[in-house]
């Protein structure tokens, strides 16, 4: 499942934080910030301020900010920018909170709290960056470090009562508010509320050392699962059925002649579960990747858990998952829970059928006709049938997606929908060699609109999996300018070899359309508040509008643009080999929503309740509901140790990936409607101007409409799983 890493999504729940920042979670910077003490003083970054100099005339002419963050190199420098921050952001804080009753406005009061937050959100997210991708242990560290102050201070500044009193006293004056502003106004109320700040002083106290240490949980389980490392050593006959160019690589060999096969790495994770014959080495494999973060994870995420439902409980609600859902679009935990169960119990004859159907292959395989299907044999045996069903060999269709090719052909696409111009630039300062930084702008008008760092490929330390992370959040600052966004995916994707290129599975290539889909929604933003920036929506709406750019890489005329063979340009995909990849998807999609609402489910079931016993069981409360929806784990295994959205802000919110695939499935038929099929323009702009540009500044399902035409329906959800109806 591919990630979204962003928790400055809405500011206001940045600063009266009740969640650590998270998995999908986030990133970093402040515009370009003065004097950080980190001067850019190299070549490449001398380069990199010349190549930004041309979009400055463009920059100056839309009045807005476009440059690269100044990012910190030193520890030393990470203190000093994460002290400065949080200075200035006291002081206004401070200036809200002297405010005369008769001269609080909303400029000064609701408007100025996003000003307060907004250095400290920058700052918060750079940080982030840099503890999930830095190669230097000791940046890390101090990011680690800074992370917690920096979330504590957030819970400090949502409990000033001070400046609590001015919002209050704004919203008793009962201003007849608009757009934007009213929307600013209610979300601000509602948070406070939710902050616990109509409660007594010795409970807001409580509440107060609560989420300081919920928050200070998040990050180390954050951080255990990155820094887990999980190497297991196979021979050259345990990875037998693994293609030459995996074997050869020699990144993975060792000077003995085995293999150290890295379970916290997601492509070389998945390339043995797909195609190692072994039964015994895929089970070790997801066996050990299930426990690594084991030991440390399981006792802090039981206080995780027992901490979640002492702040519920503080606040009125019914339990955690109540608290958590209430600002999203499903509004109650009772809700999501009936939606997954409705969609499990829709389900089950077509993964019935499934089961039996890859039962038979391995029936057929092991000449065992009991033979059962186990956890580790489900993407071996999916990637079997693909084989020889609909003669599907992913390993053999590598070769029409090198890696830059992918590139250039998703950014000539996207440039054409969203009429835009995507361009490479140099990008100065780089955390590693091979990072990429690309300009957006508007193709019209040449205004720029937003900055896109990718760093492509796997190492030690690294954040292992994939999402986009923010870095500088898009707003109007006080000097009438407009700060465009800059964000970073992040990416493990397999890197080149010494005689071949980077080449991507199918799979990689839907996961990239996905994550840029994030990063456009980030930099295309429009919105006056960084409280409502880009991705600032409702959690179960976030991933909706990169899932429907997944669709793209199922069209035969979009994939012709870019998916040639890298040895011979002129060879494309089949269309027949197409359609057999779309009737395989469809083969198996019932087991794979099944497996997906298997952890929405836990991790709701866990959230929603307030049972001692089920904290301190957690790992057997998983491991039965996994069991029921889809199939058992490994005994003795804690996958939910490493689960990294329960460590926060996806925290009872994992159903929200099903939620938005129907929203998703919805928003793409509109294309496939359309006179342009999925690149027509006039449905690409619909898209930039109603869903990425307005962000979170109305309600999510104005947005939806606006861009529909019409109210939701689920219709084209169930033809997209295959079922005839809903």
């Amino acid at each position: 499942m591919t990630c979204f890493k962003d928790d400055s999504k809405k500011l206001f729940e940045q600063f009266l934080k009740l969640t650590p920042v998270l998995f999908f979670v986030t990133l970093t910077s402040a515009c370009v910030q003065g004097d950080s003490g980190n001067k850019l003083n190299s070549t490449a970054e001398t380069e990199a301020l010349k190549s930004l100099v041309s979009f400055q005339p463009a920059a100056i002419k839309a009045n807005v900010l476009f440059a690269v963050p100044v990012w910190e190199t030193t520890p030393a420098e990470i203190s000093a920018s994460v002290d400065s921050a949080i200075a200035k952001a006291d002081k206004k804080l401070d200036a809200i909170a002297a405010l005369d009753s008769d001269a609080i406005t909303f400029e000064n009061s609701i408007a100025a709290l996003d000003d307060a937050f907004y250095e400290v959100l920058n700052i918060s997210d750079r940080i982030d960056v840099i503890r999930e991708s830095h190669q230097d242990k000791a940046m890390r560290d101090k990011a680690l470090e800074v992370s917690k102050k920096i979330q504590t201070w957030y819970v400090a500044a949502g409990f000033r009562e001070d400046v609590y009193k001015t919002v209050a006293a704004y919203e008793d004056t009962r201003p007849e508010l608009e757009g934007e502003d009213g929307m600013l106004l209610k979300e601000t109320i509602r948070d406070y509320r939710r902050n616990g700040m109509a409660l007594p002083k010795h409970k807001r106290d409580q509440l107060q050392k609560l989420k300081t240490d919920l928050n200070n949980m998040g990050l180390e389980f954050a951080t255990n699962i990155t820094d887990a490392k999980a190497t297991v050593e196979f021979t050259a006959g345990d990875l037998a059925g693994l293609p030459e160019d995996f074997l050869n690589n020699k990144e993975l060999k060792t000077e003995k002649g085995s293999y150290n096969i890295k379970a916290n790495v997601t492509w070389q994770y998945l390339a043995v579960m797909q195609d190692a014959t072994n039964e015994e080495t895929r089970k070790k494999l997801v066996t050990v990747r299930s426990n690594r973060a084991k030991e440390k994870n399981i006792p802090l995420f039981i206080n995780m858990l027992k901490t979640r439902a002492q702040i519920a409980e503080l606040l009125g609600y019914d339990n955690w998952a109540d608290y958590r859902i209430e600002p999203k679009m499903a509004k109650s935990a009772k809700t999501a829970f009936d939606f997954a169960t409705r969609l499990v119990e829709g389900l089950e004859p077509k993964f019935q059928a499934e089961m039996a159907l890859l039962q038979k292959l391995k029936a057929e395989e092991t000449a065992n006709p009991d033979a059962e299907i186990k956890l580790w044999d489900m993407r071996y045996y999916k990637n079997k049938l693909k084989k020889t069903r609909y003669q599907v060999d992913t390993e053999k269709l590598k070769v029409y997606f090198e890696l830059d090719n992918v590139l250039s052909g998703m950014f000539d696409i996207f440039e054409e929908i969203f009429r835009l111009n995507i361009e490479a630039i140099e990008p100065g300062y780089k955390w590693v060699d091979d990072l990429r930084l690309y300009a957006v702008t508007d193709a019209e008008t040449g205004e720029p609109l937003g900055l896109i760092y990718m760093d492509l490929f796997p190492r030690e330390n690294k954040y292992g999996h994939f999402a986009q992370f923010g870095v500088t959040t898009g707003k109007l600052l006080s000097s009438g300018e407009y700060q465009r966004p800059v964000v970073a995916l992040i990416c493990n994707f397999p890197p080149a070899t010494e005689d071949k290129p980077s080449l991507l599975k199918h799979s990689d290539v839907e996961t990239l359309f996905h994550e840029f889909g994030h990063a456009l929604h980030s930099v295309l933003t429009q919105t006056r508040y960084a409280s409502f920036s880009g991705t600032s929506v409702p959690r179960d709406f976030v991933e909706a509008p990169s899932q429907m750019l997944e669709n793209w890489i199922w069209d035969k005329s979009v994939l012709d643009r870019f998916a040639v063979d890298y040895r011979d340009p002129g060879k494309k995909i089949p269309a027949d080999t197409l359609g057999k990849m779309e009737q395989a998807r469809l083969a198996t999609i019932g087991t794979w929503y099944r497996r997906q609402l298997s952890f929405g489910m836990l991790d709701l079931k866990l959230h929603m309740s307030t049972n001692g016993k089920d904290f301190e069981n957690f790992v057997d409360v998983s491991n039965e509901i996994m069991t029921d929806v889809y199939l058992e784990p490994p005994n003795s295994t804690a996958f939910v140790a490493s689960f990294g959205h329960l460590g926060g802000g996806y925290d009872a919110g994992y159903y929200g990936y099903a939620w938005a695939e129907a929203i998703s499935a919805d928003m793409a038929s509109v294309f496939e409607k359309s006179t342009g099929g999925l690149m027509d323009k006039d449905v690409g702009m619909r898209l930039r101007e109603e869903i990425y540009a307005k962000g979170g500044s109305r309600e999510i399902d104005d947005s939806i409409t606006a861009f529909l035409g019409r109210e939701r329906s689920l219709q084209p959800f169930f033809e997209y799983i295959g079922l005839d109806s809903e």
